[in-house]
């Protein structure tokens, strides 16, 4: 075993450690925290699809603890503007106005999760500065410029109150490594505990139960390039790839059908290069967290749905029904192109 071998094996250790820390304090989501571990690893920004009340922000307070960034929220509300990601201002007790840094620019360099509570909720301007943070980790600010170089963001979005929402540009949605959905667990002992259990009820003591900075979040971006430079992918696997993404382009060449969907007019925008990097950089880090240096088709196929099916964009008869239709078109894909 070479140095770097040796290098990443020990940084996998720290992986499997550090979901193993989250899965003690959040019950039941053990997909769900092995593809926002995936996603740390990758550098990739994520979506976030759940119920009000199953533990999204714990989760993700437990990752940056765990990660030793530092962590910040915003709530989206139709009058949020893009000032307000950057900076406060108010009257100060001396009756003078003041401006205090917003939670982009509160901790600076040392911000590692951003989480976007309620994207849909903002304005478009607010989407258009937070897809330029997410595109080029830096913002301009009091005429500087500010980097974020270690920043992962993550959004979710209501979809039970669709009053004074604005749906997410497909622009913004392609900066996504993934969406992840957070379900509330159906095991009736963990819904016993998260119900009964007083250590479930207060996640401030909760989080701070967890060590901090078991991965030092300034050596990420390091450690996923070289993930990304060791873990190998052959060239059947490519082709694997590539099949993929021309199924979602043009699912009726491949034979795929969904009921009450004319196959032919479904698909107004396939999945984009970027999102295809963005799947085989997942795939390469699923590899290496599960010891290998190269990657399988199932390693490719466990991220899929997450990595594509929230980038496509529907005709706008079926576009109502996208959730629905997007992860049956990515089943009825996986199950339909052959694997190598």
């Amino acid at each position: 075993m070479n140095d770097s071998d040796v290098f990443l094996d020990q940084w996998r250790m720290r992986a499997l450690s550090l979901e193993q820390h989250v899965g003690r304090v959040i019950l039941g989501q053990a997909r769900a925290i092995r593809l926002i571990t995936n996603a740390v690893f990758a550098r990739g920004h994520v979506l976030l699809q759940g119920d009000v009340g199953v533990g999204k922000t714990t989760l993700l307070r437990a990752f940056s603890r765990l990660i030793g960034g530092a962590f910040a929220r915003i709530e989206g509300t139709v009058d949020l503007m893009p000032n307000d990601l950057i900076y406060y201002t108010y009257v100060g007790r001396d009756g003078r106005p003041a401006i205090d840094p917003g939670p982009l620019l509160q901790h600076r360099d040392e911000l590692a999760i951003f989480f976007f509570n309620e994207i849909n909720r903002a304005r478009p301007q607010v989407h258009a500065l937070l897809l330029r943070v997410m595109a080029e980790r830096s913002l301009s600010a009091f005429n500087q410029e500010y980097a974020l170089p270690h920043l992962l963001v993550f959004a979710d979005r209501n979809r039970i109150e669709r009053e004074e929402t604005f749906e997410v540009p497909s622009a913004a949605r392609d900066r996504f490594m993934m969406e992840i959905t957070i379900e509330t667990p159906r095991d009736p002992a963990i819904r016993s505990a998260l119900m009964c259990d007083p250590k479930f009820h207060d996640a401030d003591a909760l989080i701070a139960s967890l060590p901090q900075a078991i991965l030092p979040h300034r050596e990420l971006n390091a450690v996923a390039a070289r993930i990304q430079h060791e873990i190998q992918i052959s060239p059947a696997l490519q082709q694997y790839a590539l099949e993929l993404w021309e199924a979602t382009a043009r699912p009726a060449d491949y034979a795929i059908h969904l009921d009450g969907v004319n196959m032919h007019e479904l698909v107004l925008a396939s999945a984009s290069p970027r999102a295809m990097s963005m799947l085989l950089q997942a795939a390469r880090v699923g590899a290496w967290l599960t010891g290998r240096t190269f990657v399988t088709p199932e390693d490719v196929r466990v991220v899929y749905t997450e990595a594509i099916a929230h980038r496509l964009a529907f005709q706008p008869i079926y576009e109502q029904r996208h959730n629905e239709l997007g992860a049956e078109l990515m089943r009825r894909i996986l199950d339909t192109v052959a694997s190598p």
